[in-house]
């Protein structure tokens, strides 16, 4: 499964948050079951910043949420920005 987050975010808090979850994906998400990879992404005009998390399953992802070391992170990043996250199945996948 896939978790597309896009945080709305003062510019001048867009690097504390791409800061936190870069920490947060080093130190907790990716020693979780099931993870596979994150990418945050921070956009030009430095409103947002995008999390593409990879994870083996719903199940795996919604342990993680349950995880009290997570729950903290996600509860800092909430102070910083509001978010919209979407859980996707990965339809198709392209690469050179």
């Amino acid at each position: 499964m896939t978790l597309i987050n896009v945080f709305t975010v003062e510019p001048a808090r867009q690097k504390q948050l791409v800061d936190l979850l870069d920490t947060a994906t080093e130190a907790v998400m990716r020693r979780q079951p099931g993870f596979i990879s994150a990418s945050i992404h921070k956009s030009a005009d430095q409103t947002r910043v995008v999390n593409y998390a990879q994870w083996r399953s719903q199940a795996d992802f919604e342990a993680m949420r349950r995880n009290p070391a997570a729950a903290e992170h996600m509860q800092a990043a909430a102070g910083l920005a509001r978010f919209d996250p979407i859980i996707c199945e990965v339809a198709s996948s392209h690469s050179v």
